[in-house]
């Protein structure tokens, strides 16, 4: 090409190719050729619509009179917004059959079977944002027609007041100091029974007592936990947030997990949560814990059953700095508890801010 970039590329929209080109030739203009824009119109289309819809392709029209005759055509024709199409047809790559148009490109890719997709949160941390519950509502609306055994989860807090809009959950977000995470274990104690279940998404304590990952952030998570435990009738699910840290990459802190190029390990809070693995799908139990210094304790008790036999755990969080006595009370127990086969799980340290 006598040492001269093109000025215009015309190509089939390959995403390797498109990123090949803004990095070899940034100055040249990407075209996607009318061919391939024909067969996807192909796919969506038939009758009246694919017919308006060649107008825009190969009808020359000023700037105004195309936004004019775009906006007949969304009404005249239904047309939902790019990225409502963006997002349904996401979903039909993920649980479309292998013969539809998203789910076939799926199957190409080696995965035939469709991925089990249960819930999909519209929005994160966007309540507050002035169109929030109009493009909530755009998106609720068609997943809904298109997906209906889909749970679809609210960015807004319903865990103090019921929400204004339609959902199946609500997400509950909380990053915040120690202390005041150990104060929020009972935060779901009073929220209404006959609302919405919460999906507490994303928890963790972060910044000064975090560090890189603390005993004494591990210790307030334990506490907040505890409180969702016991209240799991109406929280539905839980994620401490961030699961995966790259040692020599650390765009945030604190994480539950750490790994380089040689090794991996957990935190403090990757080890305390492996104390309530067994609790989904356990039996809660009322629990009380008589103590002078009740006010920095916080416990939980549950009852499993493997093929055999019932177990009874409980857990028992000291945010305090002093050794405590204390005796524990619980009911509901369907059978005894054997003493002599019971063992105990002790997270401490030195210094709570002690990092693994």
């Amino acid at each position: 090409m006598h040492q001269k970039h093109p000025k215009s590329l015309i190509t089939d929209g390959d995403a390797s190719m498109m990123t090949a080109i803004e990095i070899v030739m940034p100055d040249a203009d990407h075209r996607l050729w009318s061919w391939h824009i024909e067969q996807n119109m192909l796919k969506r289309f038939r009758g009246s619509k694919l017919k308006d819809f060649r107008k825009f392709i190969y009808h020359a029209m000023e700037e105004g009179e195309f936004d004019r005759l775009w906006r007949e055509f969304r009404g005249t024709h239904n047309i939902k917004e790019d990225n409502l199409w963006d997002v349904l047809d996401s979903l039909e790559f993920a649980r479309g059959s292998a013969d539809s148009t998203w789910g076939s490109v799926r199957a190409a890719m080696g995965h035939p079977e469709p991925f089990p997709v249960k819930y999909v949160a519209i929005g994160n941390e966007d309540c507050g944002k002035k169109f929030y519950r109009g493009n909530y509502l755009k998106f609720y609306n068609a997943i809904r027609q298109a997906y209906p055994d889909i749970q679809m989860i609210s960015n807004c807090d319903g865990s103090s007041r019921p929400l204004d809009h339609p959902a199946d959950l609500y997400d509950f977000h909380v990053y915040t100091d120690s202390k005041t995470l150990f104060n929020m274990r009972n935060t779901f104690d009073r929220t209404s029974r006959s609302g919405l279940k919460a999906f507490v998404s994303e928890y963790a304590v972060w910044r000064s007592d975090a560090g890189r990952g603390s005993l004494l952030a591990s210790l307030a998570e334990a506490a907040f936990l505890t409180g969702l435990e016991m209240n799991s009738d109406i929280v539905h699910m839980a994620s401490y947030t961030p699961l995966f840290v790259n040692d020599n990459d650390r765009t945030w802190n604190p994480d539950a997990i750490v790994f380089n190029s040689w090794q991996h390990y957990g935190t403090p809070s990757y080890w305390m949560q492996t104390l309530f693995r067994e609790s989904s799908g356990a039996m809660i139990h009322p629990i009380t814990v008589s103590s002078s210094y009740s006010g920095s304790l916080a416990a939980s008790a549950i009852t499993w059953q493997d093929s055999e036999n019932s177990f009874l755990r409980v857990k028992v969080v000291n945010f305090g700095s002093d050794a405590v006595s204390l005796t524990i009370s619980t009911s509901g127990l369907q059978a005894s508890v054997n003493a002599l086969g019971s063992t105990s799980t002790v997270l401490t340290s030195g210094n709570v801010m002690d990092e693994n």
